[in-house]
């Protein structure tokens, strides 16, 4: 057998036992997940592992050139599509950011206030393990922010551990308040809601759906997901109105329900993903579908209150983030 036969063969080889290590990844990582769909489980993660096969296909794509098995053009193709892939699966999901954001109410405040957000983590298939989640806990407390809020969408179709993969919030320097998403509401999503409510009180994280946490200078109340049928806030007009408001929800298209107020409420939520892929039109498109309004990212304006968006540090759908990286958010209330 000729030297360039061997190499080929070789690589032949790899990709067959990464194919087989993916099989054998993705089957037995359904079988702990905590989802009605475990087919859909494992189809999904055998995707996610086998994208370890662009690793390989990048060598190839270079020693196929070498080897005169493509040509100059088809093996720069394919090194630029395995490295693209790399890119997005391997390195964008894990490389956080940190994005500050300063907002005053018409009257400033007297001290100060920093708040962490954070939505989306989706915990499960995808995202929010061990790595992942200690890098967002390790970059909260490197802003020492005054508390932290998560805007909802702590899952997607998660393992039965689930109170142990979040151990890591135990090491957030600062009280924590959650509210739900829809993919922690089953809409769509695996019925959770009891292991969530336990990993979280397991893991110091106080779910505020329903409630209002008192602070000197404003109030924090959180909202339930406007998909599941819990986002009604008419009764936000019959409580006090001497502070502003900080509303907690999952979906920024809530903004739309907040009643009229003396003070104008900020309200802080997720929900986007940014997209989570940018890809020229496709991503705006698609955003239409998740948010009617039209929100994407960052801060927005409306008539009864102002919205704050996070792109979230999770994916779904597909193991993927692309010029969209992962944020922690700290808005700096003055």
């Amino acid at each position: 057998m000729s030297y360039s036969k061997v190499i080929i063969f070789t690589f032949y080889i790899i990709f067959a036992l990464v194919a087989i290590w993916a099989g054998i990844q993705a089957w037995q990582s359904q079988a702990k997940t905590e989802t009605i769909h475990p087919y859909k489980a494992f189809l999904h993660l055998f995707v996610f592992y086998q994208t370890y096969l662009f690793f390989p296909m990048a060598v190839f794509s270079i020693a196929g050139i070498y080897l005169g098995r493509f040509s100059w053009a088809q093996g720069i193709s394919l090194l630029i599509i395995s490295v693209l892939i790399i890119y997005a699966r391997f390195i964008e999901p894990n490389w956080i950011q940190v994005k500050h954001t300063s907002y005053s109410w018409d009257k400033p405040l007297q001290h100060p206030v920093k708040i962490a957000l954070i939505a989306d983590v989706h915990v499960g298939l995808f995202s929010g393990h061990e790595s992942q989640l200690k890098r967002v806990v390790e970059k909260i407390n490197q802003e020492q922010p005054d508390l932290v809020v998560v805007a909802g969408d702590w899952t997607y179709e998660p393992e039965n551990t689930l109170a142990d993969e979040l151990y890591m919030l135990k090491e957030i320097k600062a009280p924590v308040y959650s509210v739900n998403g829809n993919h922690d509401e089953e809409v769509p999503g695996p019925p959770i809601q009891q292991l969530l409510a336990d990993a979280l009180h397991q893991n110091n994280v106080m779910d505020i759906e329903k409630k209002v946490i008192e602070f000197d200078e404003f109030r924090l109340i959180g909202v339930g997901d406007m998909w599941a049928g819990k986002s009604d806030m008419e009764m936000m007009g019959k409580l006090p109105q001497d502070k502003p408001w900080i509303i907690l929800s999952h979906n920024p298209d809530t903004v739309e329900m907040v009643p009229q107020l003396p003070t104008h409420p900020l309200m802080l939520s997720g929900h986007t993903h940014g997209g989570q892929v940018y890809i020229p039109w496709l991503t705006a498109h698609v955003l239409k579908q998740i948010s009617i309004v039209g929100h994407n990212k960052g801060l927005y304006q409306h008539k009864n209150a102002d919205v704050y968006v996070t792109v979230g540090t999770g994916m779904v759908g597909v193991p993927f983030r692309f010029l969209i990286r992962p944020t922690v958010d700290i808005i700096e209330l003055k």
